[in-house]
């Protein structure tokens, strides 16, 4: 398996049909997360795409976009939160 490291992505779009393209990107490298903030296990290029994907969507002068690396973290999770894992595979269509 690649060697992904866990990013937290999150984003601030201002016109709903960014914000649903923005969504629609973002959930095709989640593993998880919820309204506008995703935790997702990247590779390199997968990181790069992702980046070259969401710059197709917004309006660099109205909209933001943040992507963290987290690294090879231990993440504790409280109350009913799952811990994000790198899943078994991908399915890529």
């Amino acid at each position: 398996m690649p060697n992904r490291i866990l990013y937290l992505a999150a984003y601030d779009v201002t016109d709903p049909n960014r914000l649903q393209a923005a969504l629609h990107v973002l959930k095709g490298y989640a593993c998880g997360g919820q309204k506008s903030v995703f935790e997702c296990f990247l590779t390199e290029r997968e990181r790069r795409t992702l980046v070259f994907e969401v710059r197709q969507v917004l309006d660099l002068s109205s909209d933001r976009f943040l992507l963290l690396p987290l690294g090879k973290v231990t993440v504790r999770a409280l109350g009913i939160a799952l811990t994000p894992a790198d899943p078994d595979f991908y399915y890529v269509s």
